[in-house]
């Protein structure tokens, strides 16, 4: 095996239901803050009054209403989050980015990361190593059999076409798979998703992106879970993360 390549394990446990619990009924190391945007829609000005200047701008620079207010949702949640976890206002909170452009807490705190699709989202907070999640609503529109030609291993789309009604399903959870182990290693996007192999149990890779050699670690693991029927998130931690705490995310008024 030479420089511009070495091994990779991923580790990803079956699909199961996750069902939310109060925060204090959970000691958990790591949490998911699980949230429709319906459910923020009212508390939008609130949320945007803790954002910071250059997220006020990213957030201006939307041209369609509903991603400018998924996109104040999630961020302003995740700041009222971390600012729980650190004891901090939310306003005054500082991250700085990766290399690639992922988010962290420049003197201190724990990991955490953010992903939304088209009508909710999940923040994950906690542990003490990089995480990284994902999540898509199974309403999303796509055709995932000429999508899955593009992007999946030839195992993995035979796995999605062996599924019949539940393909779509399939296909969804195992891009939320790949998605959240990018987001773990710091690297966010590769263009060959083929060099991620995602299916249950252990899978040993040989891996060859610059980038994500150079900088994933030498295996993940990966949780998939389905909340409310709705809705499909993975988790992905260097080490065994054990199982996630899932909150229901929701601002009183």
């Amino acid at each position: 095996m030479d420089l511009g390549e070495r091994e990779l394990t991923v580790h990803c446990a079956p699909l199961r239901a996750l069902e939310p619990v109060p925060p204090l009924m959970t000691s958990a190391a790591v949490r998911l803050w699980y949230a429709p945007v319906a459910d923020l829609r009212p508390h939008l000005h609130r949320l945007e009054a803790v954002l910071d200047d250059e997220e006020r701008q990213r957030a201006d620079r939307f041209r369609f209403a509903p991603d400018r207010e998924r996109f104040i949702a999630g961020h302003g949640l995740l700041r009222m989050l971390l600012a729980g976890a650190l004891g901090m206002p939310p306003e005054a909170i500082r991250t700085a980015r990766g290399p690639h452009g992922k988010p962290f807490l420049p003197h201190g705190g724990p990991p955490f990361n953010l992903s939304d699709t088209k009508d909710a989202l999940v923040v994950a907070i906690g542990g003490t190593e990089e995480l990284g999640v994902d999540i898509e609503t199974v309403e999303r529109r796509t055709d995932h059999e000429l999508v899955a030609g593009h992007y999946f291993t030839p195992d993995e789309v035979a796995h999605i076409e062996a599924g019949g009604a539940e393909g779509k399903r399939r296909f969804l959870t195992l891009w939320t798979r790949k998605e959240a182990v990018l987001k773990a290693s710091g690297v966010g996007i590769m263009d060959d998703l083929h060099a991620l192999r995602v299916l249950d149990g252990a899978q040993v890779l040989t891996i060859r992106h610059e980038a994500f050699v150079r900088e994933a670690a030498p295996a993940y693991h990966v949780s998939s879970f389905s909340v409310a029927a709705s809705h499909l998130i993975a988790l992905a931690t260097p080490r065994p993360h054990g199982p996630p705490a899932l909150h229901r995310a929701q601002l009183a008024l």
